[in-house]
């Protein structure tokens, strides 16, 4: 019997922090040899004219993602701006049944506003800051109840990851994949390692 997909979707508004918790977690995921996958939505249809119409994003999805599964991967951290309102679209392109967890980034229009401006550049700024918070009340509104909603205001990367993987339900043990002939170890997220 396989083992169950367990998809974490990240979403939330341009600058909020998606694509940086992400790696964080990848980061701390891998310190304990956990087998997982990133995939940042926003660039799987990152195309002009935009080619939302024909599903793009979600056909790509599928075809990465079944990639990954023949190589044995089984968590997904997906990332886009939007993966929070249309979940049930994302889980039919990953196909069966998986456990999923999805996470509503949110932050101040003033936390918003200093990150933007440390990371664009060009004339399009102001119009950028404007569309960013257009899409966080949209998200709010649109984002199913269910959907777990943090806060990153004033918080460091790191620990907003660590919460995301409590949310994930990944803080359990995790079996490590050691090289041939090294004894398997359980590992925690927080803490050493021990023989099995």
């Amino acid at each position: 019997m396989s083992e169950r997909t367990e998809v974490l979707f990240i979403g939330g508004r341009s600058g909020v922090g998606k694509s940086s918790v992400a790696f964080e977690m990848s980061i701390q995921l891998a310190a304990v040899h956990a087998r997982h996958a990133v995939i940042e939505g926003d660039n799987l249809d990152m195309a002009y004219p935009p080619p939302w119409e024909y599903g793009l994003a979600e056909r790509n999805l599928a075809l990465m993602w079944r990639n990954y599964l023949d190589l044995g991967y089984r968590r997904l951290i997906y990332t886009n701006t939007n993966s929070v309102c249309s979940v049930e679209e994302l889980v039919a392109a990953i196909g069966g049944r998986p456990r999923v967890v999805a996470v509503l980034l949110t932050a101040t229009d003033d936390t918003i506003r200093e990150r933007l401006v440390q990371r664009e550049i060009g004339s399009a700024l102001d119009e950028h800051i404007d569309r960013s918070r257009r899409a966080a009340l949209r998200l709010e509104k649109e984002a199913p109840e269910w959907v777990v909603r943090v806060d990153t205001h004033a918080r460091t990367v790191a620990s907003i990851a660590e919460e995301l993987i409590r949310l994930a339900g990944w803080r359990r043990l995790i079996r490590v994949e050691p090289p041939v002939g090294i004894e398997p170890t359980t590992c925690r997220l927080q803490g050493g390692c021990s023989s099995d």
